[in-house]
């Protein structure tokens, strides 16, 4: 019942200190995000490849029935012709068309999948895989997943169901396409106040140049694997 005693239990009660997540904005041509987004499961599957420029926080989405390899660097090709170039580096979570083992080859040295790890070379960007469990590392393209769910996916499955029609992957595609032209990349951005197409127009220059198309994986790039980047 004394005060010395409230005290100290008090104190027992005092808030820890907690890891703190800070923003970083990235140069120019610098970075770019990229996430599976999923819609719906089973029979019907229905999900988005996501990419967003850190610099110019423009978007690219791209509506899709799996998450296979192929699908995965079809869209990267798409974004790159979106974007009118190809970042340095593009930053991925954990997904496995992107990273076989973490750490294969010593802390902070991963197995890449061969085939991406190919791509990846073709197009001259620098793939970066985040920490697991740590989504806010790529948090720029996590916060543009909830925007666009709630301000285009809900929206126009809604009203789609109200006409008794069904929203599938081609009339998604071209519909947020148009949403990302007119709305998504014309908005005022909440953290840069200034609109992405615009920042888009300033960031081009520091963009590669994209290659003749790829072709696909070498019998010398699956060797190559085994030694490959350091993440």
């Amino acid at each position: 019942g004394q005060v010395s005693r409230l005290r100290a239990y008090m104190h027992q009660l005092k808030p820890q200190a907690t890891e703190t997540t800070v923003r970083f904005e990235t140069a120019p041509g610098k970075q770019m995000q990229v996430d599976w987004a999923e819609f719906r499961r089973g029979k019907n599957r229905l999900a988005a490849f996501i990419a967003t420029l850190g610099y110019s926080r423009a978007s690219y989405v791209e509506y899709v029935t799996n998450e296979t390899l192929d699908t995965l660097l079809s869209c990267h090709c798409h974004a790159f012709d979106y974007f009118g170039g190809i970042p340095n580096q593009i930053l991925y979570d954990n997904m496995k068309t992107v990273i076989i083992e973490r750490d294969a080859y010593g802390e902070g040295c991963h197995r890449l999948q061969s085939g991406f790890w190919d791509f990846a070379k073709h197009y001259n960007f620098e793939p970066k895989v985040c920490r697991p469990y740590r989504p806010q590392t790529k948090g720029k393209v996590e916060r543009f997943i909830h925007y666009l769910k709630n301000s285009f996916y809900y929206p126009l499955e809604s009203e789609l169901n109200a006409q008794g029609l069904f929203l599938d992957k081609d009339t998604a595609s071209i519909k947020v396409l148009q949403w990302l032209n007119t709305i998504a990349n014309q908005r005022v951005h909440g953290t840069t106040h200034e609109i992405p197409l615009k920042r888009l127009i300033e960031e081009q220059p520091y963009l590669q140049q994209i290659p003749h198309a790829y072709r696909g994986k070498s019998v010398f790039a699956e060797k190559l694997c085994d030694t490959s980047p350091l993440l």
